[in-house]
């Protein structure tokens, strides 16, 4: 198994993360010290909307996934010195997205060196985020307002409970617990889809309503926020050992492995009108089915059920085979400075429609890295 795996589908998941790192090489050596979020025909540097600045850990993370793979000095130079850049960032209060920008820095240079400076800079900034803190409603607030939650955060959360293990706070795991449980409440159906935000009454913490501001409407599928939860709902299981949120990854899970397209790469919203003209109607979002196909490979390991962790394990190997084939890799596209073809940003404003996005490359190269680093689960 672990041979047939190195000679055929271990070669390409190789050949891929060899591609990325050269391009992640050329664009510091093209811009140094800028932070892409998403390309326009190609191009990472560009005029236009940024919506929000979360991306910056999405970066610097792809140099810290080269050299703990690869051990390369020069990645780790390049990794310490972007992260360095971001470490202001601990006090920023403007966004919901500081586990972006640390959990995928901070984190494993803490993890390689076990220097207190660097733990420092990671509790501060879970203590920033959990500041979002909405009491009445018992949820972490969005970038947008003070009544508004949004699904994305269950990915930036385990960096409050990062925070509260390492500092022995109470406190934040309370709040970070809460807001897990909110979202799951509100924002996770039944049927293991997921609303985009979810609307309250900022006085009184009633929950008022679904909205989204990237789905197709305020009760479909939005397919990257799907991803954020059950990636997100399997990392703080990982970071608290509470079944509850294993459960909810699971329901997620088995959403996506029914409504996933034959081809394993999920269009930018599940329930899309098929029928309208792109990019509200076919578009494909390769950046949801790479955070997926990590997900679903910690799900795999994490799961009690030896047939649901095949699935898992099998599907996200299969999005990862498709992720790699030149329709998607941008390995036999000249001249495009993204790794991951066909993502989608933000539909409504037109903001990297059918482009290269960071957190799609970013979760395209840890997938692959996963896989790379214990080839005999494959």
């Amino acid at each position: 198994m672990v041979e047939t795996f190195l000679s055929h589908r271990g070669h390409r998941y190789q050949q891929a993360f060899e591609f990325a790192q050269r391009q992640v090489a050329a664009t510091i050596e093209r811009t140094p010290d800028y932070f892409p979020i998403y390309t326009v025909e190609g191009r990472w540097q560009h005029a236009g909307e940024l919506w929000t600045d979360w991306t910056g850990g999405f970066f610097a993370g792809l140099m810290w996934h080269f050299f703990r793979l690869t051990r390369d000095p020069a990645w780790r130079q390049r990794a310490e010195h972007y992260s360095r850049l971001l470490e202001h960032r601990q006090f920023d209060r403007d966004v919901h997205d500081l586990g972006f920008i640390f959990l995928n820095t901070y984190r494993p240079w803490f993890e390689e060196t076990g220097d207190e400076r660097l733990l420092a800079v990671l509790i501060q900034a879970g203590r920033t985020l959990a500041m979002r803190f909405m009491p009445r409603g018992e949820y972490l607030r969005s970038f947008v307002a003070g009544e508004s939650l949004f699904i994305d955060i269950m990915m930036n959360v385990p960096l409050i409970f990062f925070a509260a293990n390492q500092a022995g706070d109470a406190e934040l795991e309370r709040i970070a617990l809460a807001h897990c449980r909110t979202t799951r409440n509100r924002l996770v159906r039944p049927d293991g889809s997921t609303a985009h935000e979810g609307i309250f009454d900022a006085t009184s913490g009633e929950f008022l309503r679904e909205e989204t501001h990237q789905g197709w409407r305020p009760d479909s599928a939005w397919a990257r926020g799907l991803a954020w939860s059950l990636y997100g709902y399997s990392q703080v299981y990982a970071l608290t050992g509470r079944q509850e949120f294993l459960d909810v990854s699971e329901r997620n899970a088995a959403f996506w492995l029914a409504n996933l397209p034959p081809d394993g790469v999920p269009y930018w919203d599940f329930r899309a009108d098929l029928t309208q003209p792109l990019p509200w109607g076919p578009q494909k979002d390769s950046s949801a089915a790479a955070i997926a196909a990590c997900g679903l490979w910690d799900l795999a390991a994490q799961t009690e059920s030896l047939e649901r962790a095949e699935r898992y394990r099998a599907a996200a190997l299969a999005m990862l085979d498709r992720l790699v084939e030149p329709e998607y890799l941008a390995i036999d596209t000249p001249g495009w400075q993204g790794v991951l073809k066909h993502g989608v940003y933000h539909t409504r404003k037109n903001l990297g429609v059918d482009e290269s996005v960071m957190w799609g490359d970013f979760f395209l190269v840890e997938a692959l890295a996963k896989v790379l680093a214990n080839p005999r689960s494959a």
